[in-house]
């Protein structure tokens, strides 16, 4: 099964078309999302073409793909109009005998690690930084954010195949980073 894992679209309607495409290019069986779709929140500038409700009928049409975590910004308004559930703050996957343990990043962090064991993987957004290293033996890995990056990173996104993670960029689909379970950080 192929993956791809998203966060922080935050209403973008630019950014959630160019993810689409990548989504229909990798040719991915699942779609995950790790929160904050539609409202841009108040620490944010608005990203480019903010249109929320054309985000909601490109979400919408791959309702059945789409595995998602509640982000800070997501309610029950959003829910409302969503039609695949979002409110849950954490999903659980296993992988390879590992945990994934998914969420969206304002609770559960690097420095606030939730109940796993050494090997399982930590998967979140919320920094709108691309991320991967160890806390306390777990692998914690961040795809960034699809529509605002920050701390220098691109518009991004990752794909997880066969215990592969690849980060890439939104703009190019070049590949930016990649780690292989099991694998060194290095």
């Amino acid at each position: 099964m192929k993956y791809m894992i998203l966060s922080d679209l935050h209403g973008s309607a630019l950014w959630c078309r160019r993810a689409m495409d990548a989504f229909r290019y990798e040719e991915a069986d699942r779609l995950i999302l790790l929160g904050d779709l539609l409202y841009h929140g108040p620490r944010n500038d608005l990203p480019g073409e903010y249109d929320p409700k054309q985000v909601i009928g490109m979400l919408n049409a791959e309702k059945n793909r789409i595995l998602c975590v509640r982000g800070n910004c997501d309610t029950e308004v959003d829910q409302m109009v969503l039609d695949f559930p979002i409110m849950a703050n954490y999903a659980l996957l296993e992988l390879d005998g590992r945990l994934l343990f998914m969420t969206h990043g304002h609770r559960w962090n690097a420095g606030s690690l939730p109940p796993l064991q050494t090997g399982d993987v930590l998967l979140h957004g919320h920094t709108h930084i691309q991320e991967r290293r160890e806390a306390d033996g777990i692998l914690v890995l961040n795809p960034g954010s699809a529509a605002i990056p920050k701390g220098g990173t691109r518009h991004g996104y990752m794909t997880l195949e066969n215990g592969l993670f690849l980060w890439k960029d939104l703009s190019d689909g070049q590949e930016t980073d990649r780690l292989q379970l099991g694998s060194n950080l290095q």
